[in-house]
């Protein structure tokens, strides 16, 4: 019997297996790196061990000390969550020749499909030659052999650019999942993204857990999931499930997996199987009542399970939450999460709370949100309504663009397929800040002592004026203090503290909770940045500078590109790795290149001045 889990992870996943574990009595050890000395999965867990090294995420992909680790803090057993060394066969090998209960599936199922190439061998599949790829096989999907996660993916739609789009993903596997192998298949326009959720025991029993839809996707990572996937005939549903069950027996599977497929023209494609707890699984534990964590560990003891599955009922739909900005090329942001908080009745998986730093090591998703209601419409209606409703004050995140997205007529009606951010991005991540925000932030912070102090006149002609950014514009707003209290023009104001104000126009009253962090206001879910009344002249960068929009890594630089080199808008200079995401910088305008500050290997901090391109230089 299992007594004590060592989770081999970090964040989100690891707090959700320490939360079944503490529920089933089971004691917990974390493992954490430099970065991670002070993260939530450290703090929740029983026994923490630091992992030596830096504080990158290879830190995590040290098997050897996670190993070490286990035996050092007394567990009996290593949970992989998902990612890092998960599908990992050497590792689950090196967990059991230590005598440790592997809480995942045998090594030699590991190695069958965490390649995709020999998965979808398996499966009776073949990758396209890339030496014979034509202009008419295109758009292909380059994609790395091992992993997820959208790492190592490009979809290439020139035949030219298909070389260096095999390194850079090469490249970005290779870090991400220390094995740089990628492969070349068809790209399928426009499917939809469906899964299987599969466990199977080790007395011959495999459930199929029902349909997932994860079509709604960016950089090939999924954004929005929902179980079961929508739309589906009868029978489609029927060969995904036979599908699933067919890849696990044919390796002896045990424990929890998914199998995945594009679903185009009424016809299933397999993608791969995700030999590991996929991020959504909260989706299936919702529809089936189950507890997927609880079953792994039921399974890895011996236990067999029910012949039959238990039965589907309503619906859920999870959101991931990251500190990304969707309209600035999905950005990953960093900087102190001062709240989070969803209304209650929704599920919040999180590896973060109340002022946790978010870093640049590791991926940007702060939270996983969960809605369940027993129809597809009232659950998406009760996700996109909690979400609007959250209190998420720190860095920019994507939360805006999810409940728009929850909303959209193409979502709502299941209509989407992965192409769905490509058509309404644009229109998605449009700027609609409240018009009243700026003023509700001014009177609150004019209401307090110091903003009553500084609003004194002995002549009452004179308005208060203040200035916030918000979404990059400035917004200017004009203020009275009077012997009744706060007034603006337009605008009746009923109550004004730092906390909260209400405000009435035409009639209608709206309420605004307030909270600041130093120059930062969060007005119910607008963010604004309080400016100086002075601005600094000295801030300014030249015309056409191009500033680093992210803390990272400089990875490379374009070929040939030197100072003096001409370069047309759009042109890629060089790459930014951050939060295990390769970010392509390009040229701001047409023009010559007259500066180049950034070098292969250096670590600049965001807003760091990269390179100039003058588009006025003969």
């Amino acid at each position: 019997m299992i007594t004590s889990v060592l989770v081999a992870n970090r964040g989100e996943i690891a707090c959700r297996v320490f939360r079944t574990c503490r529920e089933s009595g089971i004691r917990t050890v974390a493992v954490y790196s430099d970065a991670d000395e002070n993260a939530l999965h450290t703090r929740v867990a029983d026994t923490a061990v630091r992992l030596p090294g830096t504080a990158s995420a290879d830190t995590y992909l040290r098997g050897d000390l996670i190993v070490k680790a286990a035996i050092a803090a007394g567990a009996d057993a290593v949970h992989p969550g998902y990612g890092f060394l998960s599908e990992n066969a050497d590792f689950a090998r090196a967990v059991t020749d230590a005598g440790l209960t592997w809480i995942g599936p045998p090594p030699e199922a590991i190695e069958a499909m965490a390649s995709k190439t020999r998965a979808k061998a398996l499966m009776g599949i073949a990758p396209l030659d890339r030496d014979a790829v034509t202009e008419a096989d295109l758009p292909v999907l380059v994609k790395a052999a091992a992993g997820g996660g959208g790492r190592g993916m490009r979809v290439v739609r020139h035949l030219a650019d298909l070389d260096a789009e095999l390194t850079a993903a090469r490249a970005e596997a290779a870090s991400a999942f220390g094995d740089g192998e990628v492969f070349v298949e068809p790209y399928v326009e426009n499917g939809r993204h469906v899964e299987v959720q599969i466990l199977a025991d080790t007395h011959g029993t495999v459930w199929a857990l029902g349909t997932r839809d994860c079509s709604l996707q960016r950089r090939h990572q999924k954004v929005i999931e929902e179980a079961p996937a929508p739309g589906l005939t009868e029978g489609l549903a029927e060969e995904l499930h036979a599908l699933a069950v067919r890849a696990a027996r044919a390796v002896d599977y045990t424990g929890a997996g998914t199998v995945e497929f594009l679903v185009a023209g009424g016809r299933a494609h397999f993608l791969e199987m995700n030999t590991r707890l996929q991020v959504e699984h909260p989706v299936t534990e919702a529809v089936f009542g189950v507890d997927l964590v609880a079953l792994q560990l039921r399974v890895a003891e011996g236990h067999a399970l029910d012949p039959e599955p238990p039965r589907a009922r309503g619906h859920a739909v999870e959101a991931r939450l990251y500190a990304e900005d969707p309209a600035q090329g999905w950005a990953p942001q960093t900087g102190r999460l001062h709240r989070l908080a969803v209304p209650d009745g929704i599920r919040l998986d999180t590896g973060y709370t109340d002022g946790d730093d978010i870093g640049v090591h590791y991926d940007p998703m702060l939270a996983k949100a969960v809605a369940y209601a027993p129809t597809r419409a009232e659950a998406v209606r009760r996700l996109a309504g909690a979400l609007e409703r959250a209190a998420i004050h720190g860095p920019v995140t994507n939360r805006d663009l999810l409940v728009r997205s929850l909303r959209h007529e193409e979502f709502t009606s299941a209509r989407m397929d992965t192409g769905f951010y490509d058509r309404h991005l644009a229109a998605l991540t449009e700027p609609a800040p409240d018009p009243l925000a700026p003023l509700a932030a001014a009177l609150a912070d004019a209401s307090t002592r110091a903003g009553r102090f500084g609003g004194w006149r002995n002549l009452p002609s004179q308005a208060q004026v203040k200035r916030y950014a918000v979404d990059g514009e400035e917004h200017e707003v004009r203020y009275h203090h009077t012997r009744a209290g706060l007034a603006a023009d337009g605008v009746r104001v009923v109550h004004a503290d730092a906390a909260r104000v209400i405000l009435e126009t035409d009639g209608v009253r709206r309420t605004y909770d307030i909270a600041r962090y130093a120059d930062r206001i969060h007005v119910n879910t607008t963010a604004l940045t309080a400016l100086p009344r002075f601005p600094d002249p000295t801030a300014q960068h030249a015309p056409g500078s191009l500033l680093a929009p992210m803390p990272g890594t400089v990875v490379r630089i374009a070929e040939g590109l030197t100072e003096g080199t001409p370069v047309q808008a759009g042109q890629p200079l060089l790459w930014l790795e951050a939060m295990k995401m390769e970010h392509k910088i390009t040229a701001p305008t047409t023009g010559t290149l007259t500066a180049l500050h950034a070098e292969p290997g250096s670590q600049v901090e965001v807003g760091a001045l990269l390179a100039v391109v003058d588009g006025h230089a003969d």
